[in-house]
């Protein structure tokens, strides 16, 4: 982690002494009559205290470190704002030097980092010691400025309608928040990768041309283009069982096997393609540029930091190449 280049990640579990409400002192205890604003995360909770606790409100996670002069400015900010938007988030703090290996999960570099967790994915984030009025429009935005819990609980709803293979559900619950917020970035997403998943590209197309100019970036949204983006691209490469043929002749056809990985990919078959990639890199890191290892990122981010494959996948890498 970069020690002057403030952006950090997150881990997940509570100390136990620790409740929901406002800020605790340095030691983690309750300053005065507050009650503490903050859970401290740790490594071992961080999927039942961050992904499952974000399926039911947001959540934000502070990655930070105690030698972090950054971190320690944005702080009284950081939890005023929580403290004062009623419950409409939840904060979640995690030491990076204590528990490293979430935030190396999610990429990040240095700190302090926000990175704000919804439905189970991360969808949106800042890095550094930003003025309190741009925490406040962060969790505005993160937050909901009216029907917070009520729209969450449907985002929630469609996203458990989606993984249960009830799709007609979770496209009627995505319109139905987009009827409440039209611009809400996480149903406009949600509802643009559930018609692209079902063959609809154009309808896809249509519900992300809705996306407001300053949200295109959001996770939720770079997510689902990029894996419009990714599907043309592997449309291009032919045909598999051919690919499939060279790399019997020729195992070390790292063209062939880039190609299979991104058909692999377009045919929703994440662990292959990421193998076929972690194979050209294990084999000749300097191939094209280090194409494979850059290749892997994009799917990354297509699939989303906190999927199971790319989780398991950033694992191999890092074996890889440090090994």
């Amino acid at each position: 982690m970069s020690k002057e280049n403030p952006y950090a990640g997150a881990a997940g579990a509570y100390s136990a002494n620790v409740q929901f409400g406002a800020p605790p002192a340095a030691n983690g205890q309750a300053s005065g009559d507050q009650v503490p604003i903050y859970k401290d995360a740790t490594t071992a909770t961080f999927a039942a205290d961050v992904i499952q606790e974000s399926r039911k409100q947001p959540v934000l996670v502070d990655f930070w470190a105690p030698w972090c002069g950054p971190c320690k400015q944005l702080a009284p900010a950081l939890e005023k704002v929580v403290r004062a938007s009623g419950g409409k988030v939840k904060l979640v703090k995690m030491n990076i030097d204590d528990h490293p290996s979430i935030a190396g999960q999610l990429g990040i570099q240095s700190i302090p980092a926000v990175i704000a967790f919804k439905n189970g994915q991360p969808v949106d984030g800042f890095m550094g010691a930003v003025p309190e009025s741009q925490i406040r429009e962060f969790v505005d935005r993160i937050g909901g400025k009216g029907a917070g819990p009520q729209i969450a609980e449907t985002l929630a709803a469609a996203t458990q309608a989606r993984e249960t293979g009830d799709l007609q559900a979770a496209a009627g619950l995505f319109d139905a928040v987009l009827a409440e917020q039209p611009d809400n970035v996480d149903a406009l997403g949600g509802l643009a990768d559930l018609l692209f998943e079902t063959g609809d590209r154009a309808g896809a197309e249509e519900v992300l041309a809705g996306v407001p100019e300053d949200k295109k970036d959001v996770p939720a949204v770079a997510a689902i283009r990029a894996r419009i983006a990714l599907a043309d691209k592997a449309g291009e490469l032919g045909d598999a069982a051919e690919l499939e043929r060279r790399l019997a002749v020729d195992p070390k056809d790292h063209q062939a096997r880039f190609d299979l990985a991104m058909i692999q990919n377009a045919l929703g078959q994440r662990a292959e393609a990421a193998d076929s990639l972690l194979a050209i890199v294990k084999a000749d890191r300097g191939w094209k540029d280090d194409g494979a290892r850059a290749q892997l990122l994009q799917f990354f981010e297509a699939w989303g930091l906190m999927d199971e494959v790319t989780l398991a996948t950033r694992r191999k890498l890092s074996s890889i190449l440090f090994s």
